[in-house]
């Protein structure tokens, strides 16, 4: 079954949802984001994902202190990622207590770094797969690297690496719907566990992601959808664990 995932990203102290990764294209929806956790909380998340995109962006801590306050108020296993390139922002976020950290420019660029890493957290290590075109992007989206998304994949499973999150770039934040064909194609390459993300607006395409059957497709990011009302938390579960009915009943969009 698709684990459906809240995201609450953080741009400037507040609960945000960019348009196409793009800094200038910001849509506010909560001004505490401690605030939204505690919402998909309540609604039935068993896990959120969080991410500091002024670190992604900078390449430094910068909401550090709110990324660590979700964690010490939800009781719910929280993943965290944006800017996370030194082993002490790793551990420093582990130590508070995140579930996993989701690790991105660094993983990708530096392959020795990524292995040990791992060795040294195991499963608590995610990497994040953004890209445009099948090119994947980093330092917050803007930069296109050398390697093709498939072939990063690889490489970052050859580090030991078991989970990854997949974003197709331009998709994120429109509710335009996810890559199917990339998610597939990315599945039937690694045997890693594979969380997908971007475009997700509709029971219809959580059906869709569903209906792809790949056993390592195991969960699926939801934003701009959720806080606009489109779909609801319970609904999308729903439709994850096939109750299309049940779906349709908390006003899911199918």
């Amino acid at each position: 079954m698709i684990q459906i995932i809240p995201a609450v990203d953080i741009k400037d102290g507040r609960c945000v949802r960019l348009f196409q990764g793009r800094a200038d294209q910001v849509r506010v929806y909560w001004s505490d984001p401690v605030a939204a956790a505690r919402r998909w909380e309540r609604e039935g998340a068993a896990i959120i994902h969080v991410v500091d995109l002024d670190a992604a962006l900078s390449g430094r801590p910068v909401n550090r202190e709110i990324v660590r306050a979700i964690i010490k108020d939800v009781s719910v296993s929280v993943q965290v990622g944006g800017g996370l390139r030194e082993e002490n922002d790793i551990e420093d976020m582990l130590r508070v207590g995140a579930a996993r950290v989701v690790l991105g420019t660094r993983a990708i660029r530096d392959p020795a770094w990524l292995a040990a890493v791992v060795k040294r957290w195991g499963d608590a290590i995610v990497v994040g797969l953004d890209a445009r075109g099948g090119r994947v992007h980093t330092q917050g989206w803007r930069y296109p690297e050398t390697i093709g998304l498939l072939d990063c994949a690889r490489r970052i499973e050859d580090c030991g690496v078991r989970a990854v999150i997949y974003t197709d770039v331009n998709r994120d934040g429109t509710r335009s719907g996810p890559d199917l064909q990339g998610i597939g194609r990315l599945c039937d390459t690694v045997r890693m566990s594979v969380i997908a993300s971007g475009g997700i607006g509709s029971g219809e395409d959580v059906a869709k992601l569903r209906d792809l059957r790949r056993s390592n497709l195991i969960g699926a990011i939801v934003g701009r959808a959720l806080y606009e009302g489109n779909v609801t938390l319970a609904g999308l579960k729903g439709v994850a664990g096939g109750n299309e009915s049940q779906a349709a009943g908390h006003g899911t969009a199918l």
